[in-house]
């Protein structure tokens, strides 16, 4: 007999393992994975390919007038979920230091919100998915059968985020990331278009001192609680 498929939503602060967090439920729960902060990258390096943010400033109206031909979509490829932006495969491309700095932004603007939220809930309808983001529990999925809001200590996001960064051959110190995710913190926590908040029928998930088993094994409990009643 097979279990109704649920649909998890995730939200939490950067560099707390969100998306490592859903793409392990994705692959144990065989759901699918979607990567929401992808697609706001995606939509950051649209903006910055095509000049459309100036000294930290959206020029507002050229992106109302181009939104119709930013296309963005996922792709499996290898067992790797790849994001492409107009055709091209940016999955690197997105994690490079300058779409960092102005995802959230990018992600305050409410078109570009209400285009991306739209193409997830396209994504969502049939359940069997894992998403994670910022608004994930809030606004794109607030039915959603499990929410999750994953945080962690500071220090240690800033040591994953160090540790991503070198893995992809991108060197940044210490102070700069800490930088970096103290100012995403306060933009995505204070937006006015879908801010980063806890809603009150999340699950808190604190995994700084937890292994990626041991919050994957934690949440697959929770899951199975779910799928049996």
């Amino acid at each position: 007999m097979n279990q109704r498929k649920i649909t998890i939503a995730i939200d939490g602060f950067s560099a707390c393992g969100k998306s490592t967090l859903a793409k392990d439920l994705a692959k144990r729960l065989n759901y699918v994975f979607i990567d929401s902060g992808a697609m706001y990258r995606a939509a950051a390096l649209y903006c910055l390919n095509h000049q459309l943010i100036q000294n930290g400033v959206l020029e507002k109206e050229a992106i109302n007038a181009q939104l119709k031909q930013m296309a963005i979509h996922f792709e499996v490829i290898d067992q790797e979920l790849h994001i492409f932006l107009n055709g091209s495969d940016v999955s690197d491309a997105i994690r490079q230091p300058e779409v960092a700095g102005i995802v959230s932004i990018v992600a305050a603007y409410k078109p570009i919100r209400e285009k991306l939220v739209e193409a997830q809930q396209k994504m969502g309808e049939k359940g069997g998915i894992v998403m994670d983001g910022r608004d994930i529990g809030s606004v794109v999925f607030p039915n959603a059968e499990l929410k999750l809001f994953v945080t962690a200590d500071p220090e240690i996001r800033v040591q994953r985020r160090l540790a991503e960064m070198k893995a992809k051959g991108i060197l940044m110190n210490r102070d700069e990331v800490r930088e970096n995710l103290a100012e995403r913190d306060h933009l995505d926590s204070t937006r006015e278009e879908s801010p980063l908040i806890q809603v009150a029928d999340a699950l808190v998930l604190d995994n700084s001192h937890l292994s990626k088993e041991e919050q994957l094994e934690w949440v697959l409990q929770k899951v199975a609680l779910l799928v049996a009643n």
